[in-house]
């Protein structure tokens, strides 16, 4: 598996776009942006299905779910040790999510009982049958029935396993 550094849909984590760090240093901007900064709820949760790397080691994710067009895996995050990533923003329009993950150190892998397709570099899939003939590889991925939660976390932890812990 080769890890890319970001997904494309999640960039990097906690970095804002220049245009919007070039405005905030202006000083009536970045005045406004503190009296703003305080008016916002700091306890608002996000709708999304995230992934926490618990571990020491970088780790590999790859997510699988139910599309429009059928099942759909796709892949790969770089979770950093101790760092979080939203694998599938917004609010969770299916119960099930499915979840595979590799330590980088190739020390662990986190897996389950449905079979998904996976590619070496970075990828969308559409479909989980014939992964091999279609020039994929097949993983487990672990099953999460979030019970229609608009979000949900699953923790990664030191002692890979298959169906890790989640919420």
């Amino acid at each position: 598996m080769r890890l890319k550094p970001n997904h494309p849909r999640t960039g990097p984590a906690n970095h804002a776009p220049k245009s919007v760090a070039r405005a905030l240093s202006c000083s009536g901007l970045f005045l406004g942006g503190l009296f703003m900064a305080a008016l916002w709820p700091t306890d608002q949760a996000h709708a999304e299905f995230r992934v926490c790397n618990d571990t020491a080691n970088l780790v590999g994710v790859a997510v699988g779910y139910r599309g429009e067009d059928g099942w759909i895996s796709e892949g790969w995050w770089q979770l950093p040790a101790t760092t979080c990533a939203t694998v599938v923003p917004g609010p969770l329009q299916s119960r099930y999510y499915y979840l595979y993950a590799e330590d980088a150190s190739g020390s662990g892998r986190w897996t389950g009982y449905t079979n998904m397709c996976v590619a070496e570099e970075e990828f969308e899939i559409t479909g989980v049958q014939d992964c091999f003939t279609r020039g994929y590889q097949q993983m487990g991925f672990s099953e999460y029935d979030t019970g229609r939660e608009e979000s949900w976390t699953v923790q990664l932890s030191e002692k890979p396993s298959t169906q890790e812990s989640q919420n």
